[in-house]
């Protein structure tokens, strides 16, 4: 499995956590990773995924309840609200080509999720990604 995927499924089992006991994220890391074992670059790579999603989380939730039409971001179940964050966060950073956020983001959903949320997670991070400044879209591939 590449890296990059397993940081990914990394920073979201992180994120699960937070978004059930709201710990301080340096703690939910330092247990984490006793139990994970990871490459210095994936656990750097989630670690990054985990905390920017942490930290701006509050806007994160801005831009995804704007594209989710008769959805309350409360009633999204939170393993696909984790998975909406992260998406989010990494369109937003422009860092990753727009095509392979939105990839894995499904990808994280049928795993962790189901066939349904994983639709659903490609149509709302769609929708986010066409609301982007031109400039992001143009840094993150499209």
């Amino acid at each position: 499995m590449p890296q990059r995927h397993k940081a990914r499924q990394y920073a979201l089992q992180m994120l699960f956590q937070w978004e059930i006991g709201r710990q301080e994220p340096r703690r939910i890391e330092d247990g984490f990773w006793r139990i994970a074992r990871a490459e210095k670059t994936t656990r750097a790579f989630a670690n990054d995924l985990f905390e920017g999603v942490v930290k701006n989380a509050p806007e994160l939730d801005t831009l995804v309840s704007a594209h989710t039409d008769n959805w309350r971001l409360e009633r999204l179940a939170l393993i696909d609200r984790a998975i909406l964050r992260l998406g989010v966060h990494e369109l937003r950073s422009g860092k990753t080509p727009r095509k392979v956020v939105v990839n894995e983001a499904v990808e994280l959903a049928k795993t962790f999720s189901s066939e349904e949320a994983a639709g659903f997670v490609n149509g709302v991070l769609d929708s986010v990604l066409h609301a982007l400044p031109e400039k992001r879209k143009q840094e993150s591939g499209s």
